[in-house]
C-alpha cells in the first residue's frame, strides 16, 4: 500500500462515560492536529440506546468521514491512541466506555487480520452507524456487500 496516497475512511465514534460530547469532539480536535488526517464530514451526534449489553449508561454516536495517507494498521493504532487519550479502561466487551473509535470502511478495501477487520463486520446491523452514515454518505457502498446505506439501512428494518 502506497503511504503517499490518500484514501476515504469512515469512522464510528461512541462514548457512553463522562462527558460524552467532549469525547466525541476530541475525535475532531486529534484529526486537526494531526497532518496524515484530514475531516471531510461529521455526522450529528446522536443518543443511541447501549447495544449488546444493555445494563450501562446510554451512548452518544457518530461517524466521521475522513480522508487519510494514513494505512490501516496506522489508522487502527490512530484510532486506539484516541481511546487512549480519553482516558479509555476496558472493562467488559461491549461494555461502557470514555471513548470507542472504530474503522468502518478503508477505501475498497476488504482486510481480514486478526486485529483489524474492514469493513466492520457488524457496521450492517448497527442503526447507530448506519443512520450517521445516511446523513453523511447514503451513497457509500459496501465493498462486501455490494449495497450502499440506504439499501442497508432499509434491510436492517424489514
Amino acid at each position: 500500500m502506497d503511504k503517499s496516497i490518500e484514501y476515504d475512511a469512515y469512522l464510528a465514534v461512541g462514548s457512553n462515560l463522562g462527558d460524552k460530547n467532549a469525547n466525541l469532539d476530541l475525535v475532531i480536535r486529534t484529526i486537526e492536529e494531526d497532518n496524515k488526517i484530514w475531516l471531510v464530514k461529521k455526522s450529528t451526534w446522536i443518543e443511541t440506546k447501549p447495544y449488546g449489553v444493555t445494563d450501562q449508561p446510554d451512548f452518544l454516536n457518530g461517524v466521521v468521514k475522513v480522508r487519510t495517507t494514513y494505512t490501516p494498521q496506522e489508522l487502527l493504532g490512530f484510532c486506539k491512541s484516541m481511546e487512549q487519550k480519553s482516558g479509555r479502561v476496558k472493562t467488559r466487551h461491549w461494555g461502557e466506555r470514555t471513548l470507542d473509535v472504530d474503522i468502518l470502511i478503508y477505501g475498497d478495501e476488504i482486510i481480514l487480520e486478526e486485529n483489524l477487520k474492514i469493513p466492520h463486520p457488524e457496521m450492517h446491523l448497527r442503526d447507530f452507524v448506519l443512520k450517521p452514515l445516511l446523513e453523511i454518505e447514503p451513497n457509500l457502498i459496501h465493498p462486501i456487500k455490494n449495497m450502499n446505506i440506504i439499501q442497508l439501512h432499509d434491510l436492517l428494518y424489514q
